[in-house]
């Protein structure tokens, strides 16, 4: 059986849950190859868990570091593995041997993080626009979440598009109990969760929020996701306005996320540059209706199941989401459209559509034998 190394650095964040869900599904469906995976201390246990077929190998090397181009290819070729899955762009790029690298879009590539010293951010971000040219044009094959991301990636890169193959992800409905929100209830409120990076327009939600209260003064906005130092910023604007009504939680557990689903007015998302909007498609599976920017994958995603409007436009996001919380028709149609959108997407098939890559990268048919 052919050797198949899974590099999961990034499990257990946020972009790691494409990763930790693609190998939960991969042991389930004993594909015909011994899959080692790579991973930090933090998520041995984890896998040993989930995937206790497949080996767990432990590295201390973090994203993008020169430890990446040194300690890791050293790991990586002491395995000798018929073939490594990157699943993320950061990887040893003098590495020789087969590769599928995961690709989940060129936002890194294209916005700024103010929070970060402005000089070192640009030297950076050259140095990965570099990685994000040469990995398509090394790897043997190329996943990506949409097709979007896929014609992205192969003008950017100047690679064949047939040399990229979209795996759609998808979402999990929540296991934990609803866990009430007490400044919430009773109070009707509009929200979005995730991070406030400069390519989530955060700064034009609220501007449609100041908008929307001129004729609903008891409604809230609620921007719910780990404090940061962009986030701090964020609130301080907000403060500094005197703008009312927005509620910046913080972290918040997997059951207070599940309330705010389904008690929210709509669950809004404003990005400028997605690769797949995943917290659109949760939303939708908990009954929110979702009122969505319509910018790059995102109406490929969510189809008719989201009111859309142009994110460079805050009187067209003021006015999409008075449409939602005005029309009880539109409301209802949403939810039901969104539940049943959802359920179009699968980790399963999203796992089958990759060991069909890792076969034909290899040249091996399901039985696990040379083709």
């Amino acid at each position: 059986m052919p050797k198949i190394v899974i590099d999961a650095r990034e499990s257990g964040t946020t972009t790691g849950r494409y990763i930790d869900k693609l190998i939960e599904y991969l042991h389930k469906l004993k594909p015909k190859a011994e899959i080692v995976i790579l991973t930090k201390p933090p998520r041995l246990g984890y896998f040993a868990q989930v995937a206790p077929d497949f080996k767990v190998v432990e590295t201390w090397v973090k994203e993008f570091t020169f430890a990446e181009q040194l300690k890791l290819l050293t790991q990586l070729n002491a395995q000798k593995a018929e073939l490594v899955h990157f699943g993320m762009v950061q990887q040893p790029i003098f590495y020789g041997g087969k590769v599928v690298t995961t690709m989940h879009d060129l936002t890194t590539v294209r916005f700024r993080n103010p929070a970060k010293n402005p000089v070192a951010f640009w030297v950076k971000q050259q140095v990965y626009k570099g990685v994000n040219w040469l990995v398509p044009r090394k790897s043997a094959k190329i996943i990506v979440p949409s097709n979007y991301v896929k014609l992205d990636v192969a003008n950017f890169a100047h690679v064949n598009p047939d040399k990229i193959v979209v795996t759609y992800e998808s979402a999990d409905r929540i296991k934990d109990r609803p866990e009430p929100i007490k400044k919430l209830e009773g109070t009707p409120f509009i929200m979005y969760i995730g991070r406030p990076t400069p390519h989530k327009n955060l700064p034009h939600l609220i501007e449609a929020f100041k908008q929307l209260q001129a004729t609903r003064p008891g409604l809230k906005l609620v921007l719910a996701g780990k404090k940061d130092v962009l986030y701090e910023q964020i609130e301080q604007s907000v403060q500094s306005q005197g703008i009312k009504d927005v509620l910046f939680t913080g972290f918040v557990t997997e059951g207070q996320l599940r309330w705010m689903y389904e008690h929210c007015a709509a669950y809004v998302f404003p990005s400028l540059s997605e690769g797949f909007g995943l917290p659109g498609l949760e939303a939708m599976k908990h009954g929110a209706p979702v009122v969505s920017s319509n910018a790059t994958c995102l109406p490929e995603i969510y189809g008719e199941a989201a009111h859309y409007f142009d994110p460079s436009n805050v009187e067209a996001m003021a006015l999409a989401i008075s449409d939602v919380l005005d029309n009880p028709d539109l409301r209802t149609k949403l939810i039901e459209t969104g539940k049943s959108r959802a359920q179009e997407f699968s980790w399963e098939k999203m796992a089958k559509e990759t060991i069909k890559v890792y076969e034909e990268v290899l040249d091996i048919n399901s039985s696990g034998e040379p083709g």
